[in-house]
């Protein structure tokens, strides 16, 4: 039996309410329909004969062994979740929309949603607030600067342009 390492057991994920509710029906359908549905294809598979040389046997293997990660993926981030609303305040915080440019570099700017990677949000990227930069924006406002160190250990600074929560 193979033992699933997942990271998401260890932290708590912060989650908005639409998101949350999303992840849940998508783990409640894949632990009941898509299941059935699996085990369907993987029955109708075998009929064709020697499973050794059946590709539809494999893929449809495969294909659930996949769904089975997304479902222990999706258990854990639920049970491990917090729901959370945007503060209605001018303050950067979990769930806000937040437009950032680097410094000397005013006119290119790039807006986030601060969250869980989870959280989808009119195409936007999502940054998170445990990254570096997602914790040093976490309480400032618009027109702060804020100083981060990068992954690679270059020390940059931001300026918060706009801000929707």
């Amino acid at each position: 039996m193979r033992t699933l390492s997942l990271n998401l057991m260890s932290e708590v994920h912060e989650l908005s309410q639409a998101a949350h509710d999303r992840l849940q029906a998508e783990f409640e359908h894949l632990t009941t329909v898509g299941r059935v549905e699996i085990a369907r294809k993987i029955e109708a598979a075998r009929e064709l004969g020697d499973l050794s040389e059946n590709g539809d046997y494999h893929a449809a293997k495969d294909e659930q062994g996949k769904m089975e990660t997304r479902i222990a993926q999706l258990g854990a981030l639920l049970r491990h979740s917090r729901i959370v609303k945007a503060d209605n305040t001018d303050t950067v915080s979990v769930g806000s929309v937040v437009t950032i440019a680097y410094e000397g570099d005013l006119e290119n700017n790039e807006t986030y949603l601060v969250g869980s990677i989870e959280e989808r949000h009119d195409g936007l990227d999502v940054m998170s607030p445990a990254s570096p930069l997602g914790s040093a924006i976490i309480g400032a406002q618009v027109g702060d600067t804020v100083s981060y160190e990068s992954p690679s250990g270059q020390n940059l600074s931001v300026r918060i342009l706009a801000l929707e929560q």
